[in-house]
């Protein structure tokens, strides 16, 4: 995947939202009747503006896509002071506490409604997803001790059916971070169905990792064995530099025989910095060998070789292959379900990394955003609507936490004034921005730092 294919599609994706969020605000400032001066797209310089309409608003499209900004009429107390009484009836300050409340809720608010709509779309078009049937359970775990077999088929947790993996796979790590019992119910080989019980109390309480959801429930869902066909080969890695091909099959390493991508990686992993034969055949049956030195990669604190390459998309058997499709009613029903249990699933997330029950190395800064929008984009349309849709949830989320500069910030402040009877004072709004400026740059430095500490390993 080409770095200005991911470009383009976090832009479009990173516009696509802001223009959402920062619209939320402008169209119930409007309604409420505020003046709303400037609406922009991005920050720092001006790459095009505008002005329309009656108040001649000034519309923006900025250089830095990171962002955006609505700014109105009298937001500054001190600059509202000097207001005439006409400009006074319009302006953000002078407005009673309940509709600058709305007005900061409005962008958020924005980004959710956004996502319940993008989900209602593709519940109705069809979410591809996998049968949920289990290929492999560890023994002496969680899934393990509640009866789980291979074969099993799940129908239900608690109660609620689900015919996808991947919506098993969020309900459980939902709960698992909760440490909840979770009641499922299975079809087995013999086509009887029971009722089994997981117990994620049994869960300890130490820091998760990516995949800690497979690795200590124990349950692996079936997939098919994936080949050592190269699907993908990153520029400038050591395998594009050999030489090496999209669509080529590793057959063999240092003389070892390769029969699945788990032997490439193997085989590949205690080799960094030291040179590997490859013996590879193309499609036409021609072979060839080409050297190698595999650069090093750090997993979990151990050092192991890559050489920059993928395997090719697995082909899942059609009995296995599922797509999530319900009529209008229902798939509206499915969107405010989905969007609601994710907005609590990425709240309880943020909890637990206070905790550090959740290692804040999961956040994630543009660059990982902008590698995720790029691959969902490569996976076709429902799947980048689908990123777009989980992206637009943490936006509001993460815009609704208390914490000033943040709308959540200003929601606070406005609560305040509500239960006091007064505005909270210049002096002590002042101060909560800055604190919340130092904690936004705290938490872009740990993003910035995760997304480059990802792209050395």
């Amino acid at each position: 995947m080409s770095f200005l294919y991911s470009i383009t599609a976090f832009i479009v994706a990173i516009g696509i939202l802001v223009t959402i969020h920062e619209f939320g605000h402008y169209w119930v400032a409007k309604k409420l009747g505020v003046k709303v001066l400037k609406f922009s797209i991005g920050f720092g310089k001006p790459l095009w503006s505008t002005r329309r309409g009656p108040d001649q608003t000034e519309y923006i499209l900025a250089a830095i896509p990171l962002g955006g900004y609505v700014k109105m009429l009298g937001e500054s107390e001190s600059d509202a002071d000097e207001l005439s009484a006409q400009e006074k009836a319009r302006s953000f300050s002078h407005k009673p506490v309940w509709a600058r409340a709305l007005i900061a809720s409005a962008g958020p608010a924005a980004n959710f409604l956004l996502a319940i709509v993008l989900y209602w779309f593709t519940y109705m078009a069809g979410v591809p997803d996998v049968k949920p049937v289990v290929d492999f359970v560890q023994p002496d775990s969680i899934a393990a001790a509640a009866g789980f077999r291979a074969g099993d088929r799940l129908l239900s947790a608690d109660g609620e059916n689900m015919d996808g993996w991947e919506e098993f796979r969020l309900y459980l790590f939902d709960k698992a971070l909760s440490h909840e019992t979770v009641k499922t119910e299975i079809a087995d080989n013999d086509g009887r169905t029971k009722t089994l019980v997981l117990d994620f109390s049994r869960l300890p309480k130490t820091e998760r990792t990516p995949g800690f959801l497979e690795k200590e429930l124990g349950l692996y869902v079936w997939h098919p064995q994936i080949k050592p066909v190269i699907g993908a080969v990153v520029e400038g890695e050591p395998a594009a530099r050999a030489g090496i091909k999209p669509g080529q099959t590793v057959v063999s390493i240092d003389g070892q025989e390769v029969n699945d991508w788990s032997d490439l990686v193997a085989l590949i992993g205690p080799k960094a910095n030291q040179t590997v034969s490859m013996r590879l055949s193309s499609a036409d049956g021609t072979m060839e060998t080409v050297e190698l030195k595999p650069a090093e990669k750090t997993v979990e604190g151990r050092t192991l070789g890559r050489i920059g390459i993928g395997p090719a998309p697995l082909a899942f058997p059609e009995e296995l292959k599922t797509s999530l499709r319900y009529g209008p009613l229902e798939a509206a029903g499915k969107a405010v379900k989905q969007v609601w249990r994710m907005s609590a699933m990425t709240l309880k997330v943020l909890g637990k990394m206070l905790t550090l029950e959740v290692s804040p190395k999961q956040i994630s800064g543009p660059l990982t955003i902008a590698q995720y929008a790029g691959q969902s984009a490569q996976g076709g349309m429902e799947h980048f609507v689908l990123f777009l849709a989980l992206i637009s949830i943490s936006l509001g989320v993460l815009n609704l936490l208390p914490i000033p500069i943040l709308d959540g910030g200003h929601l606070l402040f406005y609560a305040i004034e509500a239960i006091k009877g007064e505005p909270v004072s210049e002096k002590v709004m002042l101060w909560g921005q800055q604190l919340g400026i130092l904690a936004l740059v705290g938490l872009m430095t740990l993003a910035f730092y995760n997304d480059i500490t990802r792209l050395i390993h």
